[in-house]
């Protein structure tokens, strides 16, 4: 018999559940639509990503020089505001997009994906592991997604509740401000070497690499520039602080908007029994979610405001995601699965509304 193909966690009535041929029609679809991208890939991309890559350049450069004369408060803001932008467009037009080998085809070095060294204190290595491995394989499956909650955060009733979550509304406001830093101890799982899960010699070899991107960063913000700025020191250290605040804040936000607003869906491990492309493509919309706004809001975001369509194509060039989107939503409203889409207000409060419910042990 053609049943519907259940999630065990199943809690979200705007979705509906899909027999296998269902879904098998979905996945074919969903193929279609990324197949009439990927055979349109080419020049005007490439000079997309390049044009993107200059844009940061002049604006780190720009920013920089203006810090130079930080002693000035109007040229401190400017400074300040220039390199937040250009730390901004580096962490997520860039470099997220490039190191999952979006812009691979073009043969260039800058923008392989393999070896693209990004400009925030963790390694790319590590990302690649965390990120573009084990999230986007297992997204949003309990046990196997480390990206639920960072190991910090509850986020979702099915996470066990501890006593230490009383207290993520306080501890989840400098873990936004310092978010490059859980990101980039994100792999290392301290945890587990607390628990003898993991050895102290295994956890060493994590964070020797760690450590020499950690250091490198850090002398170039904080040493390296306000050094060399002489009497401007001051001001330039405090302003490529507040740069990587901004940063930190951004990323943070666009991040926990992508994945723990109100519709958004955890999974048990037991999904990945005989799971098939068209089940794997419902579990990424119905654990995503996206966010409206102007065609610069999509590009500060890296295009992750289109969150679902980014889970479902990780491969394809993310400034393709908004011609994808009425598309994609037209095959979700057609299965009957939720497109979730609303303001960054609207999904930023839903997000802040997980964090203080969950932080207590509700069950639903």
């Amino acid at each position: 018999m053609n049943m519907p193909v259940k999630f065990q966690y199943f809690k979200n009535p705007k979705n509906r559940e899909l027999t296998q041929t269902e879904l098998d029609a979905l996945a074919k679809e969903l193929d279609a639509i990324k197949q009439e991208v990927l055979d349109d890939i080419g020049e005007k991309d490439a000079k997309y990503i390049r044009k993107v890559y200059s844009t940061i350049r002049y604006a780190s450069i720009a920013g920089r020089a203006c810090l130079f004369a930080g002693w000035l408060p109007p040229m401190w803001l400017l400074g300040t505001g220039l390199l937040g932008f250009a730390k901004i467009m580096e962490n997520m037009e860039l470099g997220h997009n490039v190191i999952h080998g979006q812009y691979d085809w073009m043969n260039d070095p800058k923008f392989q994906g393999a070896t693209y060294e990004w400009d925030i204190v963790g390694t790319s290595d590590n990302w690649r592991q965390t990120h573009n491995f084990k999230h986007h394989t297992y997204t949003n499956i309990k046990g196997m997604d480390d990206d639920i909650g960072y190991g910090l955060i509850r986020l979702f009733p099915e996470q066990r509740w501890k006593p230490g979550y009383l207290l993520q509304p306080l501890y989840s406001i400098p873990f936004c401000l310092l978010f490059q830093w859980g990101v980039a101890i994100q792999n290392l799982e301290i945890g587990r070497v607390l628990y003898g899960k993991k050895t102290k010699k295994e956890f060493m070899e994590e964070w020797k690499p760690l450590q020499r991107k950690m250091t490198k960063q850090l002398f170039k913000d904080y040493v390296f520039f306000p050094l060399i700025a002489g009497p401007a020191a001051l001001p330039v250290l405090t302003g490529n602080l507040v740069a990587n605040g901004i940063r930190n804040v951004w990323t943070f936000s666009i991040i926990f908007c992508g994945h723990f607003t109100k519709d958004v869906e955890v999974f048990p491990k037991s999904v990945m029994q005989n799971e098939s492309r068209g089940h794997w493509y419902m579990r990424q919309i119905r654990g995503s979610s996206n966010l409206t706004g102007s065609e610069a809001f999509h590009i500060l975001t890296g295009h992750l405001s289109h969150q679902i369509e980014h889970h479902l194509y990780p491969d394809i060039p993310a400034r393709r995601y908004r011609k994808m989107a009425p598309k994609v939503q037209a095959v979700c409203e057609k299965y009957g699965l939720n497109y979730n889409n609303a303001s960054l207000f609207k999904q930023y409060g839903s997000v802040i509304k997980r964090i203080v419910k969950y932080a207590f042990p509700f069950k639903k």
